[in-house]
């Protein structure tokens, strides 16, 4: 997976909005937030650990049990597979969707990971 600096400002705006939010209480934007931070931050473990950890963070405090046993599965793994470049492209970090899907990048995210293009 690519690493730029452009990413990773990317990563680190839709985190600090992600954070924001969930401050605030509006747990779907942190939730819409944290996926787009997914994408973008897959490339470093540390990144990527910690969107899932917020994303474990929401499932608790909406009592949603698949999202948290999904989280905790993910921070296991995640990390790991970052340092291996074993990720799928476009995958948005719920646990809504499989964690080895490929997904389609965002419009607006697709210039920031264009090499992911041909990674699954």
């Amino acid at each position: 997976m690519i690493r730029t600096f452009a990413r990773r400002r990317a990563y680190e705006l839709e985190a600090s909005m992600a954070k924001a939010a969930y401050v605030g209480g509006d747990l779907q934007e942190a939730f819409r937030r944290l996926e787009r931070a997914h994408i973008l931050g897959q490339p470093w473990a540390g990144a990527h650990s910690w969107t899932h950890w917020m994303m474990l963070k929401i499932g608790w405090r909406r009592r949603d049990g698949r999202e948290v046993r999904g989280q905790v599965l993910r921070l296991a793994a995640g990390g790991l597979l970052s340092r291996m470049g074993r990720l799928p492209t476009g995958n948005t970090g719920g646990a809504d969707v499989p964690a080895e899907r490929p997904m389609p990048l965002p419009a607006d995210l697709a210039p920031l990971c264009h090499d992911d293009a041909h990674q699954h």
